[in-house]
């Protein structure tokens, strides 16, 4: 969850784009990191409602089903975005207060499919949380344990996403972005595939 908070991070899709073109926009730095947070939450609130579909998958289907409904989810948008990576959801404009920042997320994140992206790691919780469960060791319950994975992920999804704006508005500058850009919506797009990969290889 660690780590799939701070790739989320590095997508600028995610937000740390936005906050650096409000912060350009307002001509203050700290424009970005009050942005950031709104954004964060966003971004959890999505996650949040992922792990709660989650919850209740597990309460309706089996475990192992469950492993082989997210596999085939992840591997058939993971294709579809694969071919459309180039399609963005649009937002109304840069004149944005702080509701509208972690709307604006919670949509992002929801559209490019990150919830969808973390459930493998979210069934591993569970898993844990169940062989724990099994050995007779006191286990918190799995909802406790999912939540505390989003929170993990959210700080490392915050910390990467301030550290490449601040980077990039204190050291690089606008120019690098026009003369570097990588399309990381194909990199997204086979990020989805490679986890629906490991998702279908821990089905079987």
């Amino acid at each position: 969850m660690i780590a799939l908070g701070a790739f989320h991070g590095l997508n600028p899709g995610m937000g740390w784009l936005f906050a650096l073109s409000l912060g350009l926009q307002q001509h203050s730095g700290r424009v970005i990191w009050i942005s950031l947070f709104p954004i964060a939450i966003g971004h959890a609130a999505a996650i949040v409602a992922v792990v709660l579909i989650v919850l209740a998958g597990l309460q309706v289907i089996s475990f192992h089903r469950l492993q082989w409904l997210t596999a085939v989810l992840l591997l058939g948008f993971g294709i579809y975005k694969l071919f459309n990576y180039y399609r963005h959801p649009r937002w109304v404009g840069m004149k944005v207060g702080m509701r509208d920042l972690l709307l604006w997320s919670f949509l992002m994140a929801t559209a490019h499919g990150a919830g969808l992206m973390v459930i493998p790691a979210l069934l591993g919780v569970a898993a844990e949380q169940k062989s724990h469960h099994a050995g007779g060791h006191p286990a918190m319950p799995e909802g406790g344990a999912m939540l505390l994975a989003v929170g993990a992920h959210t700080l490392s999804m915050l910390l990467v996403m301030g550290a490449v704006a601040w980077i990039v508005y204190r050291k690089l500058g606008l120019s690098v972005l026009r003369q570097k850009w990588i399309n990381f919506d194909l990199i997204w797009a086979v990020a989805l595939l490679v986890v629906g990969g490991v998702a279908l290889w821990m089905a079987i």
